[in-house]
Protein backbone atom coordinates (compact mmCIF):
# COMPACT_ATOMS: atom_id res chain seq x y z
CA UNK A 1 0.00 0.00 0.00
CA UNK A 2 1.40 3.83 -1.08
CA UNK A 3 2.04 6.04 1.48
CA UNK A 4 -0.56 8.29 -0.15
CA UNK A 5 -3.26 5.45 -0.14
CA UNK A 6 -2.72 4.66 3.71
CA UNK A 7 -3.40 8.84 4.43
CA UNK A 8 -5.81 8.60 2.12
CA UNK A 9 -7.49 5.79 4.42
CA UNK A 10 -7.25 7.39 7.87
CA UNK A 11 -9.05 10.06 6.51
CA UNK A 12 -11.68 8.02 4.93
CA UNK A 13 -15.35 9.10 7.25
CA UNK A 14 -13.41 11.02 9.44
CA UNK A 15 -16.35 12.58 11.31
CA UNK A 16 -16.35 16.57 12.79
CA UNK A 17 -18.06 18.49 14.56
CA UNK A 18 -18.39 22.68 13.63
CA UNK A 19 -19.57 24.39 16.98
CA UNK A 20 -19.42 28.45 17.95
CA UNK A 21 -18.04 29.42 21.43
CA UNK A 22 -18.50 32.26 23.64
CA UNK A 23 -21.70 32.86 22.24
CA UNK A 24 -25.63 31.67 22.54
CA UNK A 25 -25.92 32.67 18.99
CA UNK A 26 -25.35 30.52 15.98
CA UNK A 27 -22.85 32.12 13.63
CA UNK A 28 -21.75 34.26 16.05
CA UNK A 29 -18.50 34.12 18.76
CA UNK A 30 -15.50 31.76 17.73
CA UNK A 31 -16.11 29.22 15.33
CA UNK A 32 -14.01 25.75 15.84
CA UNK A 33 -13.95 22.60 13.81
CA UNK A 34 -13.65 19.27 16.47
CA UNK A 35 -12.62 16.59 15.66
CA UNK A 36 -13.41 13.65 17.91
CA UNK A 37 -11.72 10.17 16.73
CA UNK A 38 -8.13 11.60 15.77
CA UNK A 39 -5.95 9.11 16.66
CA UNK A 40 -3.60 7.74 13.48
CA UNK A 41 -3.83 10.97 12.33
CA UNK A 42 0.20 13.36 11.18
CA UNK A 43 0.55 16.55 12.48
CA UNK A 44 0.64 17.21 8.61
CA UNK A 45 -2.71 16.14 8.43
CA UNK A 46 -3.97 17.89 10.98
CA UNK A 47 -2.39 20.96 9.78
CA UNK A 48 -3.74 20.38 6.58
CA UNK A 49 -7.64 19.86 7.71
CA UNK A 50 -7.32 22.84 9.55
CA UNK A 51 -6.86 24.67 7.00
CA UNK A 52 -8.56 22.94 4.46
CA UNK A 53 -12.31 23.67 7.01
CA UNK A 54 -11.04 27.57 7.08
CA UNK A 55 -12.21 28.03 10.78
CA UNK A 56 -10.30 29.45 13.19
CA UNK A 57 -9.06 26.92 14.91
CA UNK A 58 -9.54 23.06 14.73
CA UNK A 59 -8.91 20.61 17.60
CA UNK A 60 -7.77 17.02 17.64
CA UNK A 61 -9.12 14.41 20.00
CA UNK A 62 -8.05 11.04 20.55
CA UNK A 63 -9.76 8.87 23.69
CA UNK A 64 -7.64 7.61 26.62
CA UNK A 65 -9.73 6.43 29.20
CA UNK A 66 -13.20 7.29 30.64
CA UNK A 67 -13.96 11.38 29.81
CA UNK A 68 -10.16 11.72 29.34
CA UNK A 69 -9.03 12.74 26.06
CA UNK A 70 -5.51 13.88 24.18
CA UNK A 71 -5.93 16.95 22.74
CA UNK A 72 -3.94 18.97 20.18
CA UNK A 73 -4.88 22.53 18.63
CA UNK A 74 -3.81 23.72 15.22
CA UNK A 75 -4.87 26.79 13.99
CA UNK A 76 -4.22 27.75 10.21
CA UNK A 77 -0.90 28.75 10.38
CA UNK A 78 0.92 26.42 13.65
CA UNK A 79 -0.02 24.47 16.71
CA UNK A 80 -0.72 25.59 19.84
CA UNK A 81 -0.07 24.25 23.04
CA UNK A 82 -3.09 25.58 24.89
CA UNK A 83 -5.92 27.48 23.59
CA UNK A 84 -9.23 28.44 25.60
CA UNK A 85 -12.09 28.49 22.81
CA UNK A 86 -11.22 24.89 21.38
CA UNK A 87 -11.43 23.22 24.79
CA UNK A 88 -14.23 24.51 25.73
CA UNK A 89 -15.57 23.75 22.72
CA UNK A 90 -14.31 20.28 22.53
CA UNK A 91 -15.86 19.05 25.81
CA UNK A 92 -18.84 20.91 24.87
CA UNK A 93 -18.95 18.52 21.93
CA UNK A 94 -18.14 15.23 23.80
CA UNK A 95 -20.89 15.68 25.60
CA UNK A 96 -23.37 16.25 22.80
CA UNK A 97 -22.19 12.78 21.41
CA UNK A 98 -22.09 10.79 24.72
CA UNK A 99 -24.87 8.28 24.77
CA UNK A 100 -27.18 8.68 28.21
CA UNK A 101 -25.61 12.15 29.04
CA UNK A 102 -26.38 13.52 32.13
CA UNK A 103 -26.84 17.62 32.32
CA UNK A 104 -23.60 17.76 34.19
CA UNK A 105 -20.78 16.26 32.79
CA UNK A 106 -16.50 16.34 33.48
CA UNK A 107 -13.94 16.19 31.11
CA UNK A 108 -10.10 16.06 31.42
CA UNK A 109 -8.04 17.28 28.26
CA UNK A 110 -4.52 16.30 28.00
CA UNK A 111 -2.88 19.45 25.88
CA UNK A 112 0.98 19.92 25.42
CA UNK A 113 1.41 22.17 27.76
CA UNK A 114 -1.42 21.09 30.65
CA UNK A 115 -3.97 19.03 31.41
CA UNK A 116 -7.42 20.73 32.14
CA UNK A 117 -10.54 20.19 33.44
CA UNK A 118 -13.66 20.98 32.12
CA UNK A 119 -17.28 21.05 33.28
CA UNK A 120 -20.45 20.91 30.68
CA UNK A 121 -23.85 22.00 31.45
CA UNK A 122 -26.94 20.89 29.12
CA UNK A 123 -28.88 24.15 28.03
CA UNK A 124 -31.92 24.99 25.59
CA UNK A 125 -29.54 26.57 23.29
CA UNK A 126 -26.81 23.95 23.50
CA UNK A 127 -23.88 24.48 25.98
CA UNK A 128 -22.11 25.78 28.56
CA UNK A 129 -18.81 24.83 29.37
CA UNK A 130 -16.42 25.77 32.37
CA UNK A 131 -12.64 25.19 32.41
CA UNK A 132 -9.94 25.38 34.66
CA UNK A 133 -7.13 26.97 34.10
CA UNK A 134 -5.40 26.36 36.95
CA UNK A 135 -3.12 28.99 39.09
CA UNK A 136 -2.36 32.21 37.12
CA UNK A 137 1.80 33.35 36.91
CA UNK A 138 2.34 36.97 37.02
CA UNK A 139 5.46 37.83 35.48
CA UNK A 140 7.21 41.67 36.63
CA UNK A 141 5.83 45.21 35.59
CA UNK A 142 7.26 46.32 32.23
CA UNK A 143 9.09 49.23 32.65
CA UNK A 144 7.80 52.90 30.91
CA UNK A 145 9.92 52.76 28.61
CA UNK A 146 9.15 49.65 27.08
CA UNK A 147 5.69 50.30 27.99
CA UNK A 148 5.72 53.28 25.72
CA UNK A 149 7.22 51.08 22.81
CA UNK A 150 4.47 48.37 23.36
CA UNK A 151 1.39 51.17 23.14
CA UNK A 152 2.96 52.91 20.00
CA UNK A 153 3.18 49.40 18.12
CA UNK A 154 -0.35 48.93 18.94
CA UNK A 155 -1.64 52.40 17.11
CA UNK A 156 -2.23 53.65 20.62
CA UNK A 157 -0.61 56.45 22.57
CA UNK A 158 0.42 56.96 26.24
CA UNK A 159 -2.82 58.92 26.82
CA UNK A 160 -4.78 55.99 26.09
CA UNK A 161 -3.39 53.94 29.17
CA UNK A 162 -5.22 53.27 32.53
CA UNK A 163 -2.95 53.74 35.19
CA UNK A 164 -1.54 50.63 35.54
CA UNK A 165 1.28 48.57 35.09
CA UNK A 166 2.13 46.46 31.78
CA UNK A 167 2.45 43.00 33.14
CA UNK A 168 2.54 38.90 31.34
CA UNK A 169 0.26 36.55 32.86
CA UNK A 170 0.27 32.89 31.90
CA UNK A 171 -2.26 30.17 32.92
CA UNK A 172 -0.56 28.17 30.22
CA UNK A 173 0.19 30.21 27.51
CA UNK A 174 1.93 34.02 28.82
CA UNK A 175 0.16 37.12 27.59
CA UNK A 176 0.95 40.42 27.93
CA UNK A 177 -1.85 42.73 29.50
CA UNK A 178 -1.80 46.14 28.11
CA UNK A 179 -4.25 47.86 29.72
CA UNK A 180 -6.34 51.05 28.50
CA UNK A 181 -8.93 53.46 29.47
CA UNK A 182 -9.95 54.40 25.68
CA UNK A 183 -9.20 54.17 22.22
CA UNK A 184 -9.56 50.08 21.93
CA UNK A 185 -11.57 51.25 18.10
CA UNK A 186 -8.08 52.85 16.93
CA UNK A 187 -6.37 49.72 18.06
CA UNK A 188 -4.28 47.63 15.62
CA UNK A 189 -0.92 46.34 15.34
CA UNK A 190 1.56 48.73 13.25
CA UNK A 191 4.82 47.19 14.24
CA UNK A 192 6.34 44.24 11.84
CA UNK A 193 8.23 42.86 14.75
CA UNK A 194 6.18 43.14 17.49
CA UNK A 195 6.48 39.66 18.50
CA UNK A 196 10.36 40.34 18.77
CA UNK A 197 9.12 42.65 21.50
CA UNK A 198 7.01 40.20 23.38
CA UNK A 199 9.81 37.53 23.51
CA UNK A 200 11.50 39.68 25.07
CA UNK A 201 9.19 40.07 27.86
CA UNK A 202 8.27 36.63 28.05
CA UNK A 203 5.30 36.86 26.22
CA UNK A 204 3.54 35.21 22.99
CA UNK A 205 1.01 37.52 22.77
CA UNK A 206 -0.32 40.65 23.40
CA UNK A 207 -4.01 41.34 25.14
CA UNK A 208 -5.82 44.68 25.09
CA UNK A 209 -7.90 45.24 27.64
CA UNK A 210 -9.80 48.10 28.39
CA UNK A 211 -10.19 48.30 32.14
CA UNK A 212 -13.36 49.76 32.86
CA UNK A 213 -15.56 48.65 29.66
CA UNK A 214 -14.09 45.21 29.90
CA UNK A 215 -13.79 44.83 26.42
CA UNK A 216 -10.43 43.65 25.08
CA UNK A 217 -8.90 42.97 21.48
CA UNK A 218 -6.46 40.34 20.41
CA UNK A 219 -4.15 39.56 16.99
CA UNK A 220 -1.67 37.00 15.51
CA UNK A 221 1.66 39.31 15.65
CA UNK A 222 2.20 39.95 12.41
CA UNK A 223 -1.51 41.78 12.76
CA UNK A 224 -2.82 40.05 9.68
CA UNK A 225 -5.83 38.40 11.65
CA UNK A 226 -7.59 39.00 14.57
CA UNK A 227 -8.83 36.95 17.22
CA UNK A 228 -12.69 36.71 17.77
CA UNK A 229 -12.18 35.46 21.78
CA UNK A 230 -9.43 34.95 23.56
CA UNK A 231 -9.88 31.84 26.35
CA UNK A 232 -6.60 31.21 27.08
CA UNK A 233 -5.90 35.15 27.39
CA UNK A 234 -9.47 35.75 29.12
CA UNK A 235 -8.70 33.98 32.25
CA UNK A 236 -4.65 35.98 32.99
CA UNK A 237 -7.13 39.26 32.04
CA UNK A 238 -9.39 38.24 35.06
CA UNK A 239 -6.78 37.33 37.61
CA UNK A 240 -5.10 40.84 36.24
CA UNK A 241 -7.74 42.58 37.46
CA UNK A 242 -8.44 41.02 40.82
CA UNK A 243 -4.40 41.15 41.56
CA UNK A 244 -4.88 45.37 40.67
CA UNK A 245 -8.11 45.77 42.72
CA UNK A 246 -10.50 46.24 39.65
CA UNK A 247 -12.58 43.55 40.70
CA UNK A 248 -12.97 40.70 43.79
CA UNK A 249 -11.89 36.99 44.57
CA UNK A 250 -15.27 34.94 43.42
CA UNK A 251 -17.40 37.91 40.73
CA UNK A 252 -17.58 36.39 37.57
CA UNK A 253 -16.20 39.05 35.34
CA UNK A 254 -17.50 39.32 31.71
CA UNK A 255 -15.10 40.34 29.35
CA UNK A 256 -16.47 41.14 25.47
CA UNK A 257 -14.44 40.68 22.40
CA UNK A 258 -15.64 40.51 19.13
CA UNK A 259 -17.26 43.55 18.19
CA UNK A 260 -14.95 45.09 15.36
CA UNK A 261 -15.63 41.78 13.60
CA UNK A 262 -19.12 41.25 13.71
CA UNK A 263 -18.85 38.42 16.08
CA UNK A 264 -19.64 39.53 19.36
CA UNK A 265 -18.31 36.74 22.13
CA UNK A 266 -18.79 36.80 25.78
CA UNK A 267 -16.24 35.16 27.97
CA UNK A 268 -16.82 34.37 31.72
CA UNK A 269 -14.12 34.36 34.16
CA UNK A 270 -14.02 33.82 37.95
CA UNK A 271 -10.68 33.52 40.14
CA UNK A 272 -10.05 31.95 43.51
CA UNK A 273 -8.35 32.31 46.18
CA UNK A 274 -7.08 36.15 47.87
CA UNK A 275 -6.10 39.13 46.12
CA UNK A 276 -2.25 38.30 47.17
CA UNK A 277 -2.48 34.58 45.93
CA UNK A 278 -4.96 34.14 43.56
CA UNK A 279 -4.98 29.87 42.99
CA UNK A 280 -7.16 29.30 40.22
CA UNK A 281 -8.71 30.61 37.15
CA UNK A 282 -11.70 29.26 35.90
CA UNK A 283 -12.98 30.49 32.31
CA UNK A 284 -16.58 29.88 30.90
CA UNK A 285 -18.21 30.38 27.75
CA UNK A 286 -21.70 29.29 25.71
CA UNK A 287 -21.19 26.57 23.29
CA UNK A 288 -23.89 25.87 20.47
CA UNK A 289 -23.51 22.80 17.58
CA UNK A 290 -23.81 24.47 14.11
CA UNK A 291 -22.71 21.07 12.04
CA UNK A 292 -21.94 17.80 12.07
CA UNK A 293 -20.46 15.82 8.77
CA UNK A 294 -17.63 13.37 7.64
CA UNK A 295 -14.93 13.30 5.48
CA UNK A 296 -16.04 11.32 2.74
Amino acid sequence: MSQTTERIQKLHKLPFTHVDVFSRTPLSGNGLIVFPSARGLSSSQMQRLTQEMRQFESIFLTRKRGQTYGARIFTMQEEVAFAGHPSLGAAATLHHHKENAATREEWVLDLPAKSVQIITEKRDYGYEATMNQGEPHFGKPISTRRANTFVKAFNLSADDLADLPLQVVSTGLPYLILPIKRGIERARIVQPTVGKLLQRVGANYAYLLDVERREARSWENDGSLEDVATGSAAGPAGAYLVRHGLADVEDTLTIRQGRFLGRESELRVRIYGTTTLLTSVHVAGDVVIIAEGKLL
